[in-house]
């Protein structure tokens, strides 16, 4: 009871804030909209809540046992955050150029939850690699914290996505589709670059 007193009380308002800005953007779910719209465009579906319940277990997943997970498999993480970035890039191909690259899986049928809207859209590599970065700036408490905001923000996004579309003319989604293409391409050529040196470096 004590150990648990001792844990509730390492709460700090400075540290839950920063971990929370971190990942927001990070996450980026506003950025992502466009990307989730243009996949139901497409008739494929997403369960709002399945997503934010994977992408939690995910993250709390990865921030305990992601350097052990990836070690097991001979990884690090610049590797599977140059793994992240190519499928980053695929998807940023589609939304772009109007194609579909991505075959559905008929095992799943059109059920877009997992692949690609929370790997890699909300649950990728950059915010793993985030999570393993900020344990050593921030206490566990307080990361969980912002884990938890951050996947209700990511689920009201989620509900309310199918909302905005009827909302929106296809001239504007269209529009955001083509911009926020481009800017998914430039996140994941930085992501590749970034740690395709590393890996180059370490060699």
């Amino acid at each position: 009871m004590n150990a648990l007193t001792e844990y509730l009380l390492t709460f700090n308002m400075h540290q839950f804030t920063g971990a929370f800005v971190v990942l927001f953007a990070i996450i980026d779910i506003i950025g992502t909209l466009p990307v989730i719209i243009n996949i139901q465009h497409n008739g494929r579906s997403i369960n709002p809540a399945r997503a934010s319940w994977i992408s939690l277990f995910l993250f709390i997943g990865f921030m305990y046992m992601g350097e052990a997970f990836l070690s097991l498999f001979s990884l690090d993480v610049s590797s599977f955050a140059v793994a992240g970035s190519i499928i980053i890039f695929i998807i940023a191909m589609e939304m772009v150029l109007d194609i579909s690259i991505f075959h559905q899986d008929k095992s799943v049928g059109n059920d877009a939850t997992f692949t690609p809207v929370v790997f890699p859209l909300i649950a990728g590599a950059g915010s793993f690699t985030t999570l393993l970065s900020i344990r050593a700036q921030y206490t566990d408490f307080n990361i969980l914290l912002a884990i938890i905001a951050n996947v209700a923000v990511v689920y009201a996004a989620l509900k309310s996505s199918k909302k905005l579309e009827k909302i929106l003319s296809p001239g504007v989604i269209c529009i955001f589709q083509k911009a926020f293409g481009i800017i998914l391409l430039s996140i994941s050529v930085k992501l590749f670059t970034t740690n395709i040196t590393l890996i180059i470096e370490s060699m």
